[in-house]
């Protein structure tokens, strides 16, 4: 992603109300699952990174204190609404700080299978829409490049952008359906990825 300016919004402002705490803080491999997406959209070449956060954001934002480098934390007040408003608002603040992003990578933090490599396979043709296929579907982490930054910021529910996906390009890896719900699926993912 040399030549192109690929920026991230890590999409962390869940209620984690499964896991019964937040998902965010769960430490894996000695960092919490936040800084590992982080730390992740970073080591793929993505500037800047945005952190959407919303529930329990004090709490997240004490516990990453100092850890998170140059990423950009934002507050989606409207978190309950659902992933769109997250990803709107993390879109909107890139059109602020980052006016000559080529595109964007979409991601959450409570995917631990995902690799610096994955992400840039993503942004490998730069105009198309790239989505991330598993468990028989196509999500995130997604890639969308800045011509539909528009249609990003208007999305609303919590499909958040399954409708842009459909029909994207895809680039494959069974290993992204492991996400963290639970103390079980936290268990499972330290036994995997340390």
């Amino acid at each position: 992603m040399s030549e192109r300016n690929i920026a991230a919004v890590v999409l962390a402002a869940g209620a984690s109300t499964r896991l019964g705490k937040p998902k965010q803080l769960a430490v894996m491999g000695g960092e919490t699952l936040l800084e590992r997406a982080v730390r992740t959209a970073r080591e793929a070449g993505c500037v800047p990174i945005v952190v959407v956060l919303g529930a329990s954001y004090l709490e997240v934002l004490a516990g990453t204190y100092g850890t998170l480098g140059d990423a950009i934390p934002v507050i989606n007040d409207k978190w309950q609404k659902g992933m769109a408003t997250s990803i709107g608002l993390g879109v909107r603040t890139l059109a602020l700080v980052a006016k000559s992003a080529d595109g964007v990578v979409l991601m959450t933090c409570d995917q631990p299978a995902v690799t610096a490599s994955h992400l840039r396979e993503l942004c490998a043709e730069p105009e198309l829409i790239a989505g991330s296929g598993y468990a028989g579907k196509i999500g995130i982490p997604a890639y969308f490049p800045c011509s539909r930054f528009d249609e990003l910021m208007k999305l609303s529910g919590d499909t958040g952008a399954r409708a842009l996906l459909r029909g994207a390009r895809t680039v494959n890896s069974e290993e992204l359906a492991l996400d963290i719900d639970t103390e079980d699926d936290l268990k499972r993912a330290r036994e995997l990825f340390g």
